[in-house]
């Protein structure tokens, strides 16, 4: 498995998985709709970045052409039905036509923690479509099912640090709702071990798998947002208070969010998905399986957080004495 195809490189985890399979000399690919995107990627040894539309059945199966391995990363957060229809269950479609049609049978595919086909959001059933289109297709699959992920750079933790900074206290829906965090190192080195293989792992006992990634820690999202504040030193490292919404409330509240330019911060539909706990519960296979240890938060997030606040203060410092 040393040429690799990486949809959805560019991205947060992709970005993090790229690097690691540089590290083992693989030959890597990573289309991207323009090429500014994969700027992160660019420059790793044996990485080559190519202009393409993946739901174009000509370009993918250019893409997958010569390839020994497939990695879907390709998820949206936010959308109407069809909008997560096209990219959770067309995608893999066409990605499986691909690799069949060109003899690649290995398959690396992220879904979700709580895919299920009776979810309560059009997400978590979307994904859950989407694993079983690729279940079905005949290919050297392995399914990664991560939880909500966390590390630099990421739209989760550092998204709450920064509100808290803007903000006497946070509003927050979903709040009582348990997750179980999961660093993105851990899930690009699980998807290294099933392509490459571990110490006391060899990548094709991973095939026909499916497993759910977790961190150690399960904590609610209230205490995830004063997990963020402190750990971003804000309000002298205690954060901001949190004020639990109602149903009600936080459908307002994501409502009102649609209306603001840009992506939503909160949608309906991630407050459907947030009627069920986001963790693990042991009937899957988790990272021990593949070989790794979790971190957990406390090793990880400060470092990262404190670094994202101390620079926004330093940009609107900045901002401030330049007059702008």
């Amino acid at each position: 498995m040393k040429k690799i195809l990486v949809l959805g490189g560019s991205g947060f985890v992709g970005r993090h998985l790229c690097e690691k399979l540089a590290r083992a000399s693989c030959r890597i690919t990573v289309p991207t709709r323009r090429a500014a995107n994969a700027s992160a990627v660019q420059p790793l040894p044996g990485l080559t970045v190519l202009t393409a539309d993946l739901f174009d059945d000509t370009q993918l199966r250019e893409l997958v052409n010569g390839h020994d391995a497939v990695v879907n990363l390709v998820a949206i957060l936010h959308g109407t039905e069809a909008a997560f229809e096209r990219a959770h269950v067309t995608l893999p479609q066409k990605i499986a036509q691909a690799c069949l049609a060109y003899g690649v049978k290995r398959l690396v595919h992220v879904s979700a923690l709580g895919a299920e086909l009776d979810g309560p959001s059009m997400y978590q059933r979307s994904k859950a479509r989407g694993e079983a289109v690729l279940l079905a297709a005949g290919l050297d699959l392995t399914a990664l099912r991560p939880s909500v992920i966390f590390g630099d750079g990421d739209r989760f933790l550092t998204l709450f640090a920064k509100l808290q900074q803007l903000a006497p206290l946070v509003p927050l829906a979903g709040a009582s709702t348990r997750f179980q965090p999961v660093w993105v190192e851990d899930v690009a080195q699980a998807i290294a071990n099933c392509l490459l293989g571990a110490p006391h792992l060899a990548s094709s006992a991973t095939v026909g798998q499916r497993y759910d990634l977790c961190g150690p820690d399960v904590m609610t999202l209230a205490e995830l947002v004063r997990f963020a504040g402190a750990a971003s030193g804000i309000n002298g490292g205690r954060g901001r208070p949190v004020l639990p919404l109602p149903d009600a409330l936080g459908r307002l509240q994501a409502s009102l969010m649609r209306l603001m330019p840009g992506e939503p911060l909160l949608s309906q539909d991630n407050l459907d998905s947030m009627k069920v706990d986001n963790v693990c519960d042991g009937h899957l296979p988790g990272l021990a399986a593949l070989g790794i240890a979790p971190a957990a938060l406390s090793a990880v997030a400060p470092s990262y957080l404190s670094s994202a606040t101390e620079l926004d203060r330093f940009r609107r410092s900045a901002g401030r004495s330049s007059g702008h």
